[in-house]
Protein backbone atom coordinates (compact mmCIF):
# COMPACT_ATOMS: atom_id res chain seq x y z
CA UNK A 1 0.00 0.00 0.00
CA UNK A 2 1.07 3.61 -0.62
CA UNK A 3 1.56 4.36 3.04
CA UNK A 4 4.48 1.47 4.74
CA UNK A 5 3.45 2.52 8.27
CA UNK A 6 -0.22 3.29 7.95
CA UNK A 7 -2.86 0.31 9.06
CA UNK A 8 -4.97 -1.45 6.41
CA UNK A 9 -8.33 -1.95 8.25
CA UNK A 10 -10.33 -5.40 7.84
CA UNK A 11 -13.59 -4.93 9.39
CA UNK A 12 -14.63 -8.97 8.45
CA UNK A 13 -16.38 -10.68 11.14
CA UNK A 14 -15.39 -14.26 9.25
CA UNK A 15 -11.87 -15.67 10.49
CA UNK A 16 -11.34 -17.44 7.84
CA UNK A 17 -11.37 -14.16 5.16
CA UNK A 18 -9.48 -12.03 7.63
CA UNK A 19 -6.49 -15.44 7.57
CA UNK A 20 -6.66 -15.14 3.95
CA UNK A 21 -6.44 -11.88 3.02
CA UNK A 22 -3.62 -11.79 5.27
CA UNK A 23 -2.11 -14.72 3.76
CA UNK A 24 -2.89 -12.68 0.49
CA UNK A 25 -0.87 -9.67 1.28
CA UNK A 26 2.09 -11.31 2.62
CA UNK A 27 2.38 -13.15 -0.74
CA UNK A 28 2.26 -9.93 -2.59
CA UNK A 29 4.55 -8.36 0.00
CA UNK A 30 2.11 -5.71 1.84
CA UNK A 31 4.22 -4.82 4.76
CA UNK A 32 0.96 -2.64 6.30
CA UNK A 33 0.06 -4.04 9.40
CA UNK A 34 -3.22 -5.42 9.42
CA UNK A 35 -6.26 -4.20 11.85
CA UNK A 36 -9.27 -5.95 12.56
CA UNK A 37 -12.19 -5.24 13.62
CA UNK A 38 -15.43 -7.80 13.70
CA UNK A 39 -18.22 -5.76 13.36
CA UNK A 40 -19.02 -1.94 11.99
CA UNK A 41 -19.71 -0.93 15.62
CA UNK A 42 -16.09 -2.30 16.69
CA UNK A 43 -14.64 -0.01 13.82
CA UNK A 44 -16.22 2.97 14.48
CA UNK A 45 -14.51 2.98 18.08
CA UNK A 46 -11.35 1.97 16.89
CA UNK A 47 -11.19 4.99 14.43
CA UNK A 48 -12.89 7.36 16.43
CA UNK A 49 -9.88 6.83 19.22
CA UNK A 50 -7.14 9.17 18.80
CA UNK A 51 -4.48 6.65 20.05
CA UNK A 52 -5.00 4.33 17.32
CA UNK A 53 -3.40 4.95 13.72
CA UNK A 54 -5.64 6.30 11.12
CA UNK A 55 -5.86 3.37 8.07
CA UNK A 56 -4.66 4.25 5.08
CA UNK A 57 -7.69 1.92 3.42
CA UNK A 58 -10.79 0.20 4.98
CA UNK A 59 -11.90 -3.23 3.54
CA UNK A 60 -15.05 -3.56 4.47
CA UNK A 61 -17.42 -6.62 4.51
CA UNK A 62 -21.44 -6.12 4.62
CA UNK A 63 -22.90 -8.79 5.85
CA UNK A 64 -21.90 -8.57 9.52
CA UNK A 65 -23.67 -8.72 13.03
CA UNK A 66 -24.42 -5.63 15.39
CA UNK A 67 -23.65 -3.07 12.83
CA UNK A 68 -23.63 -4.21 8.83
CA UNK A 69 -21.27 -2.47 6.69
CA UNK A 70 -24.08 -0.87 4.75
CA UNK A 71 -24.43 1.21 8.57
CA UNK A 72 -20.85 1.74 8.99
CA UNK A 73 -20.83 3.35 5.70
CA UNK A 74 -23.51 5.94 7.21
CA UNK A 75 -21.68 6.58 9.98
CA UNK A 76 -18.03 7.35 8.73
CA UNK A 77 -19.24 9.03 5.66
CA UNK A 78 -20.91 11.93 7.46
CA UNK A 79 -17.76 12.09 9.85
CA UNK A 80 -15.95 15.19 8.55
CA UNK A 81 -13.05 12.80 10.43
CA UNK A 82 -13.26 10.39 9.05
CA UNK A 83 -15.25 10.46 5.41
CA UNK A 84 -12.30 10.36 3.15
CA UNK A 85 -10.63 7.05 4.76
CA UNK A 86 -11.00 4.95 0.89
CA UNK A 87 -13.33 2.25 1.68
CA UNK A 88 -13.31 -1.13 -0.53
CA UNK A 89 -15.92 -3.27 -0.02
CA UNK A 90 -15.08 -7.09 -0.15
CA UNK A 91 -17.81 -9.07 0.38
CA UNK A 92 -19.79 -12.01 -0.62
CA UNK A 93 -22.91 -10.01 -1.76
CA UNK A 94 -23.26 -9.87 -5.36
CA UNK A 95 -26.79 -7.92 -4.46
CA UNK A 96 -27.45 -5.27 -6.91
CA UNK A 97 -28.82 -3.38 -4.23
CA UNK A 98 -25.80 -3.26 -1.63
CA UNK A 99 -24.14 -2.59 -4.32
CA UNK A 100 -26.35 1.01 -5.43
CA UNK A 101 -26.01 1.44 -1.13
CA UNK A 102 -22.17 1.31 -1.34
CA UNK A 103 -21.63 3.43 -3.91
CA UNK A 104 -24.51 5.86 -2.33
CA UNK A 105 -21.72 6.10 -0.10
CA UNK A 106 -19.11 7.14 -2.10
CA UNK A 107 -17.45 3.77 -1.91
CA UNK A 108 -14.04 3.40 -3.34
CA UNK A 109 -14.53 0.25 -5.11
CA UNK A 110 -17.03 -3.01 -4.60
CA UNK A 111 -15.05 -6.13 -5.12
CA UNK A 112 -16.94 -9.71 -4.52
CA UNK A 113 -14.64 -12.64 -2.78
CA UNK A 114 -13.58 -15.12 -4.82
CA UNK A 115 -13.53 -19.11 -3.86
CA UNK A 116 -10.59 -19.67 -5.32
CA UNK A 117 -7.41 -18.68 -3.32
CA UNK A 118 -5.36 -17.73 -6.66
CA UNK A 119 -8.06 -15.25 -7.87
CA UNK A 120 -8.47 -14.03 -4.17
CA UNK A 121 -4.57 -13.03 -4.74
CA UNK A 122 -5.10 -11.06 -7.88
CA UNK A 123 -7.77 -9.19 -5.94
CA UNK A 124 -5.52 -8.21 -3.47
CA UNK A 125 -3.01 -7.61 -5.93
CA UNK A 126 -4.99 -5.15 -7.68
CA UNK A 127 -6.43 -3.22 -4.55
CA UNK A 128 -2.50 -3.00 -3.71
CA UNK A 129 -1.39 -1.65 -7.46
CA UNK A 130 -4.13 0.92 -7.93
CA UNK A 131 -3.60 2.19 -3.99
CA UNK A 132 0.28 2.26 -4.51
CA UNK A 133 -0.32 4.50 -7.16
CA UNK A 134 -3.22 6.83 -5.96
CA UNK A 135 -2.89 10.58 -4.56
CA UNK A 136 -4.17 10.78 -1.27
CA UNK A 137 -5.29 14.44 0.47
CA UNK A 138 -2.67 14.82 3.31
Amino acid sequence: MKVMNQPILVVEDDDVDVMTIQRAFKEIRVMNPVVRQENGEMAIDYLRDPSNAMPCIILLDLNMPVMSGIEFLEIIKADENLRRIPVIVLTTSKEQEDKINSFNFSVAGYMAKPVDYRRFVDVMRSIDVYWSLSELPG
